[in-house]
């Protein structure tokens, strides 16, 4: 059995430029929110608005979410060269993303429920207010969206491997895309909220308010739903559907297709925001094949970071 060391790999690529620039992009925004969220807050309490004090607690929900996101680039960072992680801290912040996707979960979940108490007991809105600081927490969340967008996409671009003509879905960066989820969940509930208060103001249709607010819990909950899918599935270690894992099995059988062998057992995951570690069993009729001619057979992937190869020899 042979492996390959992850030592070097591990100390150049765990926390990179992507990684700190996404870092204080998300700290930066974390504090933009928790200010909106101060302010919301007050101007609810001051104004006597239900609708600005409903809206202030749900940005609440966001601050502590996206802290939640830098935190886990922190812990990332800190760990990065705790030889304790076999393959580096790299799942911390897709585990920051999963926590955070639940966290909208649940502002879903109490959006529903306060829109629904506000169609079943309406309460006088003062329109003017609530919407000038809807506007305000609008234009802060356009903001914190264009920070947190032109980082997503420098990002995304900060990767080492070779795309070979395949979709292998390099610099996919999992915890900075909840934080974005939850900045674009904000940005888009403050549209619809101004929406609804304009349709209440001018034309008395008070339970636009509440309607709204149950469609953007149905947008913030689908959003969620997705990111839930994808942290879950690495978390999981669910990558044998992945296109890379045929890739190999096809370059293998087919590269060694001269000295019958085969791929018995092959299992693939991911260890890295493009990096991939595999194990596999062949079994051949050759008496003198190595490891590491199995390896050249997928030598072009550089995503795979780590591989074992157990090579089992058949008897003519």
């Amino acid at each position: 059995m042979h492996t390959h060391d992850l030592s070097a790999w591990q100390h150049d690529h765990q926390f990179g430029a992507g990684n700190a620039a996404a870092e204080r992009s998300t700290r930066l925004v974390m504090w933009i929110t928790a200010a909106m969220m101060v302010i919301e807050i007050g101007a609810g309490w001051w104004f006597n608005s239900m609708a600005l004090l409903a809206d202030g607690w749900h940005m609440s929900s966001h601050a502590l979410a996206i802290g939640l996101s830098a935190f886990a680039y922190a812990a990332a960072r800190r760990y990065a060269r705790d030889p304790r992680f076999a393959f580096g801290t790299w799942k911390i912040e897709v585990l920051g993303g999963f926590a955070s996707a639940l966290l909208l979960l649940g502002v879903a979940a109490l959006m529903v429920v306060g829109s629904l108490e506000r169609l079943w007991s309406p309460s006088a809105i003062h329109y003017p207010e609530a919407i000038s600081v809807a506007v305000l927490g609008l234009v802060v969340n356009l903001v914190c969206a264009r920070l947190l967008g032109g980082t997503h996409h420098d990002h995304g671009h900060h990767h080492h491997g070779h795309d070979h003509g395949h979709s292998h879905e390099h610099g996919h960066d999992l915890n900075l895309r909840s934080a974005y989820m939850h900045v674009l969940a904000d940005a888009a509930t403050s549209v619809l909220a101004i929406a609804a208060l304009l349709g209440g103001w001018f034309y008395g249709w008070a339970w636009l308010d509440p309607a709204m607010g149950i469609v953007g819990a149905v947008l913030v909950a689908s959003w969620a739903r997705g990111l839930l899918k994808e942290t879950g599935k690495v978390l999981l270690d669910r990558e044998m559907d992945h296109p890379v894992t045929e890739e190999i099995r096809e370059g293998v059988e087919t590269t060694l297709a001269g000295s019958e062998t085969r791929v018995a057992d092959l299992h693939v995951w991911r260890v890295g925001r493009d990096a991939y570690a595999c194990a596999l069993t062949v079994v051949t009729h050759s008496p003198t094949l190595t490891a590491d001619e199995v390896r050249a057979c997928f030598s072009m992937h550089e995503e795979i970071r780590h591989s074992t190869v157990e090579i089992q020899r058949c008897a003519d």
